[in-house]
């Protein structure tokens, strides 16, 4: 197959790839994506869809060989074989080493203390012996992680009593680290784009709200003063920098009571928390992205108006064929955006959308976007319910 001079191989077809696809088609380019759902939200997208496992070397190589540049929209994909393929001449960002550095939470961690950024203490956790020592040292409660495969919470056990050690060791497979808990004030991310040229985009702190592990909302501008704003975007862009990064970056933070900042984790993509940016940016989080990965120069940032995004999750009940109700009503708020992501199924807790509104504060943009977020509902079908 003959690789085109616009072409932008992504591999990862969910929501994140459905709008970064989005933002490549606007710029021209062909967009090939793989994934092991023939269905999912970016395929109808695609002028060449590959339904392939996210580990499938060979289907990586035909994305490949049909693109300029090769990007992703999730982590936990063959980062060797990327790497292989950076070897023989191929565009890979973020490259492939940065993935890998990144999918060990344990390595992850271990880059940014060498680079001077501040983590949570932490160490490795592989015996009771290790666990020991570390509730010892930090105390409980103690977080326990999955150094590999973890998202949205999942691979994350807390230790709350001496009872549960053994548990906090076998709750999901694979090598385990530890971590202090944190008593934050807030949890907050940043968005970090840099280009091959090293140009760099770095959005405004959000605010983010999690119900158990799920995100369920995000605010931008955060109320923050200036100068902890400042220092926290300031090292979002270190945090970047350690891992030699090419492309969007989400860093996820914790802000202290008093101020001092810490970096909690990285993921080398576009990231739910930056779906704002695509109404109140003049850039957004996923053409930053495309430009970047294909060598264009990057777009503006800035943040034009206040923002605030509530997650559109699958309703309580049945799984089945996804059904959406509601989205007239969503879209007569003023301001109010709706993004449906077109999966097939819908699942209790699963993201099918999001609302983003736009305001003249944070608090009425908020208000906005929940408003409009209680009134879509993506659920099972049920026979005879009427949809939109």
């Amino acid at each position: 197959m003959r690789r085109p001079a616009f072409g932008l191989g992504i591999v990862g077809g969910g929501q994140l790839g459905k709008m970064m696809a989005v933002e490549a088609i606007k710029l021209g380019f062909r967009v090939c994506v793989m994934d092991p759902q023939a269905s999912c939200p970016a395929s109808g997208l695609a002028d060449f869809f590959l339904q392939a496992d996210f580990g499938d070397e060979c289907a990586i190589r035909r994305i490949a060989g049909a693109s300029s540049a090769i990007t992703y929209e999730i982590e936990h994909i063959n980062a060797k074989a990327l790497i292989r393929l950076e070897e023989e001449g191929f565009t890979v960002y973020p490259t492939g080493r940065t993935l890998e550095l990144i999918q060990d939470k344990l390595k992850q961690k271990n880059r940014l203390r060498e680079a001077g950024i501040p983590v949570p203490d932490f160490m490795g956790a592989e015996s009771k012996e290790d666990l020991a020592k570390a509730i010892q040292e930090f105390g409980y409660p103690l977080m326990v992680k999955s150094r590999f495969g973890g998202y949205d919470g999942r691979g994350n056990f807390l230790l709350e009593r001496p009872l549960d050690i053994e548990k906090a060791l076998s709750f999901a497979p694979g090598p385990k680290m530890a971590e202090r808990c944190i008593d934050f004030a807030m949890e907050a991310s940043v968005l970090a784009c840099r280009g091959a040229d090293g140009m760099t985009a770095i959005y405004p702190v959000a605010q983010n709200l999690h119900s158990g592990s799920i995100l369920r909302q995000t605010v931008a501008p955060a109320d923050l003063p200036e100068e902890t704003a400042k220092r926290a975007m300031h090292i979002a862009e270190l945090a970047m920098s350690a891992f030699s990064g090419v492309g969007m970056f989400c860093i996820e933070l914790f802000i202290e009571k008093d101020g001092r900042i810490l970096v909690n984790e990285l993921a080398p993509r576009p990231h739910n928390s930056g779906h704002y940016t695509i109404e109140a940016c003049r850039a957004s989080q996923f053409e930053n992205h495309v430009r970047a990965v294909s060598g264009l120069p990057l777009g503006d940032p800035s943040l034009m108006v206040a923002a605030a995004m509530v997650n559109i999750l699958g309703e309580p009940g049945l799984s089945g064929p996804a059904q959406t109700t509601g989205l007239a009503e969503a879209l007569g708020v003023p301001g109010a955006s709706v993004h449906i992501y077109g999966k097939e199924a819908s699942v209790p807790g699963r993201k099918m959308g999001h609302v983003t509104a736009t305001g003249k504060t944070a608090a009425e943009a908020l208000h906005r976007a929940e408003k409009a977020a209680s009134l879509v509902k993506v659920s099972a079908f049920r026979e005879g319910q009427a949809g939109w």
